[in-house]
């Protein structure tokens, strides 16, 4: 019996090891769900008919800021072409799409009529520099780590509800690879 204690108090080099084995496997297991669910956090997507709406985002306004930029990613996995036509979002009294060029050394910003098409089997990127969306007469200040909801209204697809996550106000489209 005198022995039968002595293993319990110090249990066999052994099943030390096993014992080691079986706590690191259970930590990697952790890591890797951990992982993994913040990568829907971080990279959130919508759907609607034929489109993939990729990461809708927007950067932090500073106080007394009128305008929002939104950006994001469609990609059309149709066989025929559809069109963004508006914008409607719950943190500006209206929203409208622009596109940003250079022309003679200028740069140029401008609403685009009639819609954005998004060519059958093709993406188009929203992003700084480009095409994008402008919220405009901000009703509260987009704050970092946020959310906020817009509605994106398509020409076939329809209508779809997403969210723009907040992030910093010096993050760039470099941060975001769709």
């Amino acid at each position: 019996m005198s022995q039968f204690f002595r293993t319990a108090e110090r249990p066999m080099p052994g099943s030390i090891l096993r014992s080691l084995e079986a706590r690191l496997g259970i930590a990697v297991l952790a890591f890797v769900l951990l992982f993994v669910g913040a990568q829907t956090v971080f990279a959130h997507e919508f759907k609607v008919g034929d489109l993939e709406i990729g990461h809708p985002w927007s950067r932090a306004t500073p106080a007394g800021a009128k305008v929002a930029g939104g950006y994001f990613t469609v990609t059309n996995k149709g066989s025929a072409p559809d069109r963004l036509l508006s914008i409607s979002s719950d943190v500006s009294e209206k929203a409208e799409l622009h596109e940003m060029g250079v022309k003679d050394g200028v740069m140029t910003m401008r609403p685009v009529a009639g819609g954005l098409e998004i060519p059958a089997g093709g993406k188009v990127a929203l992003a700084p520099g480009g095409y994008h969306l402008m919220f405009i007469g901000l009703k509260r200040q987009p704050k970092q780590g946020e959310k906020f909801a817009a509605t994106l209204t398509f020409e076939k697809a329809g209508a779809v509800s997403v969210d723009f996550a907040v992030e910093g106000m010096g993050g760039g489209m470099d941060d975001h690879a769709n």
